[in-house]
């Protein structure tokens, strides 16, 4: 199987990955869409016409960034509202106030190399945010997805995936010393099988799904680790930052392609082993015998 090449690349900005590209009278969700990647991800979208929700923690820096989308796009269809992706009873509102057929879901929102910490569940928090808080999401909207008819679930993972597997036996460091790293690249790791175990379930459903890392971009996702240490060279915009989530949410290249991993507006190899610069994907992170075990532990959890 070939990997899948685009005319973008590393430097490629959002605006022009959807320059002529008319999403008028489509709906789309990004998460975590008041700060970073996540603000330039819905302006892209609403460049295209479509309609954007941004769901948010915060409602006031949400209502900021619309208002600023709108000016700055001439889109007035623009919505923001409340997610909460650690507390379920916040993704359950979000869901049932959503009635209307979804075509595009960007689960945008994460942290990263946080200090120890547990949700009310005993979840440690990075793998509950970045992959639990989505994954529940994303199986509550599945109804509004599957009624698009030909919906695109856009997943952001890292190269930090590269750093760990899930470890199905310890996920929340009940046992292990907890590591901020390797819980943060074990929650990525679960963000790409996520949408490799999506794309294998919903493709009946019209649905498909992919990951993708976004690069290294200045913003406050650092706050727990000093600062970007990445060269300038290799550093991005956040217009440059959000070109492959949108890339995977819009362009007619991926219609019909679900259940794999791209940076730089392209489909990564898989690596043998992880490369000194962190690109490529890992073997475990596609695998799908992984993907189903963590789509039953994630079940289970939920449950």
């Amino acid at each position: 199987m070939s990997l899948i090449k685009t005319p973008f690349g590393q430097h490629s900005t959002a605006a022009e990955v959807v320059k002529g590209i008319d999403l008028s009278g489509k709906r789309a969700i990004v998460t975590g869409a008041a700060s970073g990647i996540g603000i330039e991800t819905a302006r892209a979208l609403a460049r295209t016409g479509a309609e954007v929700t941004l769901a948010v923690r915060d409602i006031n820096a949400g209502q900021k960034t619309a208002a600023d989308i709108t000016t700055t796009t001439g889109n007035g269809n623009i919505h923001v509202a409340l997610l909460d992706l650690t507390d379920r009873a916040s993704i359950a509102t979000f869901v049932d106030a959503w009635n209307e057929p979804l075509h595009i879901l960007v689960n945008n929102a994460g942290v990263m190399a946080l200090p120890e910490q547990y949700t009310s569940e005993g979840w440690e928090m990075q793998f509950a945010t970045n992959h639990l808080g989505h994954f529940a999401l994303t199986l509550g909207l599945h109804h509004a997805l599957a009624a698009a008819g030909a919906a695109r679930i856009v997943s952001v993972s890292s190269s930090g995936h590269l750093l760990s597997p899930v470890v199905f036996d310890d996920i929340h460091f009940a046992f292990r010393r907890y590591d901020p790293w390797l819980a943060y690249g074990q929650s990525k790791t679960a963000i790409v099988l996520f949408a490799v175990g999506a794309a294998s379930r919903w493709l009946k459903d019209g649905i498909t799904a992919n990951a993708l890392m976004p690069g290294a971009i200045a913003t406050n996702l650092q706050r727990y680790t000093g600062g970007l240490k990445t060269p300038p060279e290799r550093q991005k915009t956040p217009e440059q930052g959000a070109a492959t989530s949108v890339l995977l949410a819009t362009s007619p290249l991926l219609k019909g392609i679900g259940g794999r991993y791209f940076e730089d507006c392209n489909e990564a190899a898989i690596v043998p082993r992880r490369t000194e610069d962190y690109s490529g994907v890992a073997p475990y992170a596609l695998n799908s015998d992984n993907a189903d075990r963590l789509w039953e532990e994630s079940l289970r959890l939920l449950a």
